[in-house]
């Protein structure tokens, strides 16, 4: 077996779900409150009391800005609000046991697909999540079959499944990508459930036995486990990276430092794949709506769900193919006689597609299964890490994943909007709409980048004045925002996602400019070895964020210390300490396009067999 970068790493253990804590819980429910009350005063006070009158053409995007930000904390509390997991029960013995059916066939052990989609990565690589699939356990008999999905058409990753003693399924073109291959391989496999895997996921040998439990709810569609990157760089303690720069003193600084702050690694994740936050509190915290949707790698879906979600989107496009022509038919009888014999034509023309042919396929089929009016579908986020996979090693490929994110939920959002049509809920509407929110706040972004850029150098204040009246109404209404979501999110790193939501605008701004154009976002196949080359260009507007916001500051100060200003400088301190949370907030990006890896800068193979 070839090395990898990623060998030394074997080793590494997920991290174990952050415990919940029902007092931890009330009292952030009781700081979430008290905050959001003080900022709908602050934003009825930025509106009726504080617009410079003589700037309204920054003061009112400014405050445009701050109304949309609060609805989004007030989507953001409403997903953060409580923990309630889905209790864990016995694995099956049978299938019978999930779906309340018994009778002979029902007897049987529980059938599982493996679906292993691959299209161009080593097959080597591909190797180690069989044999990991394979080593799969389970308390009971089970029917477990593994099957490599390969796009690429290749012999060599034929031989690796015949070596392997596993199923190789492929196909003659690639339409619908990872979606169309999902489908072709469901067309030719019969598994009660389906285990979705990407190249890379090396499956723990438990998944199987802490998850299939769920199922024993005949309407739980889905399950999702948390996505774990077992290779993300650990970083280097603050007192080891000081004292090897300023010796015995950096070292004693570098304590102190943690004294304080907690323990503090320097060159951590240096991209912000950690998922932790995403999965341990935004999608845990859905279940008990059952609103947690699909991220694909790492998720168990029940046979019957996803074929009858096909079925049902089947039938509604027919219905809409055929209405389209009916309009237009004045004559009653007439429209009968067409509608029968569109129904025949559309119902040919029409695909059934178990996984949506969509960029953003696992979302999508989400919402397609949480809005079936007839079953309403559930879903569980599984806390419990139960596979292992790789994150993306340089800043290229870690932007062709997040564009791809970003640009299929926005196209989901803004073409096939499930907010308001299907059988969803409330809650999960609400759930859904903070997820689409989050993606359109790279808009409200750009002026909260901009604002104190522009004060800096012309002077111009979006506020009547930074009087004694905006801290009393915006200092409370920040400390407790910052105290409620401490709270909230206690247990994971919460600075790094709030950091990276402010310094991903570029990407965002471009994927949701795509989908305006009616652009259709490709499907690219997210590299599994380290580009080569130099990424700084990629952070160019964040670069300008940093000198902008910089030069702004140096002239502002000799503004107002050379030139006598001294009446802005109340206006100084408030955009002086705005500007430079948006440099930090800027930083670990730019920090990221610079990063190499170690083995890298000591002339080793990176990601490539050796």
């Amino acid at each position: 077996m070839p090395a990898f970068y990623f060998d030394r790493f074997e080793d590494r253990r997920p991290p174990e779900p952050v415990p919940h804590s029902a007092a931890r819980e009330l009292l952030w429910q009781f700081l979430v409150i008290v905050a959001l009350v003080l900022g709908a005063n602050y934003i009825r006070w930025r509106w009726t009391s504080s617009l410079n009158p003589d700037a309204l053409w920054f003061a009112i995007p400014l405050a445009v800005a701050e109304t949309l930000t609060y609805i989004g904390l007030l989507l953001f509390a409403f997903n953060l609000w409580k923990t309630r997991d889905v209790p864990q029960r016995p694995a099956p013995r049978t299938v019978g046991e999930t779906i309340a059916e018994d009778g002979e066939w029902a007897r049987r052990p529980v059938a599982v697909d493996v679906f292993i989609a691959t299209y161009n990565e080593d097959e080597e690589l591909v190797r180690l999540s069989i044999r990991d699939a394979r080593r799969v356990t389970y308390p009971h008999p089970l029917d477990l079959r593994v099957h490599v999905l390969d796009d690429g058409r290749r012999a060599s990753m034929r031989q690796v499944a015949q070596e392997e003693g596993v199923n190789y399924i492929t196909r003659a073109s690639n339409t619908g990508f990872k979606a169309g291959n999902l489908r072709n391989a469901m067309e030719q496999t019969s598994g009660d459930f389906i285990v979705i895997c990407d190249a890379d996921t090396r499956l723990l040998p438990g998944i199987l036995a802490n998850t299939l439990g769920y199922f024993r709810d005949p309407d739980v569609a889905w399950v999702q486990t948390p996505q774990w990157f077992y290779d993300i760089p650990e970083g280097t303690p603050l007192p080891q990276w000081l004292g090897a720069r300023l010796g015995g003193a950096g070292r004693w600084l570098g304590r102190a430092v943690e004294r304080v702050a907690g323990r503090v690694r320097v060159g951590h994740d240096p991209f912000v794949n950690d998922p932790q936050m995403f999965y341990d509190v935004i999608l845990r915290r859905r279940n008990w709506c059952h609103a947690a949707f699909c991220c694909g790698a790492g998720s168990i879906h029940r046979r019957e769900a996803v074929m009858q979600a096909a079925l049902r989107s089947f039938a509604l496009s027919v219905d809409r193919e055929v209405s389209r022509f009916e309009r237009d038919v004045p004559d009653e009888e007439l429209r009968r006689d067409l509608g029968q014999a569109m129904r025949t034509q559309a119902a040919l023309e029409q695909e059934l597609t178990p996984y949506k042919f969509h960029v953003s396929e696992d979302i999508y089929t989400s919402i397609v299964l949480h809005n079936d009016p007839a079953r309403h579908w559930k879903s569980v986020l599984h806390p419990r890490v139960e596979s292992k996979m790789l994150s993306p090693q340089d800043l290229l490929t870690w932007m062709i994943q997040r564009f791809k994110y970003a640009g299929g939920t926005l196209d989901i959002a803004l073409r096939d909007n499930p907010l308001f049509k299907g059988g969803m809920r409330l809650p999960q509407r609400l759930m859904y709409l903070t997820t689409f929110w989050s993606y359109l706040g790279c808009l409200w972004n750009i002026v909260f980048l901009a604002a104190p850029i522009v004060y800096l150098f012309t002077g111009i204040a979006p506020l009547s004045a930074y009087s004694t009246a905006f801290y009393l109404h915006a200092l409370p209404f920040i400390v407790m925002t910052e105290l409620a979501f401490m709270v909230g999110t206690w247990g994971v790193n919460s600075w790094d996602g709030k950091a990276s939501y402010l310094s991903f605008f570029p990407v965002n701004l471009r994927a949701l400019w795509t989908v305006l154009r009616g652009e259709k976002i490709k499907f690219h196949v997210t590299p599994k070895e380290r580009q080569e080359g130099s990424f700084l260009r990629l952070v160019y507007p964040q670069l300008a964020v940093i000198v902008l916001t910089l030069a702004g500051l140096l002239y502002a100060a000799w503004r107002v210390a050379v030139q006598g200003h001294a009446d802005e400088l109340p206006n100084l301190v408030v955009n002086v300490a705005w500007g430079l949370n948006n440099v930090l907030a800027m930083l670990p990006l730019v920090r990221a396009a610079l990063w190499i890896p170690t083995e890298v800068a000591q002339d080793e193979p990176m990601a490539q067999p050796a």
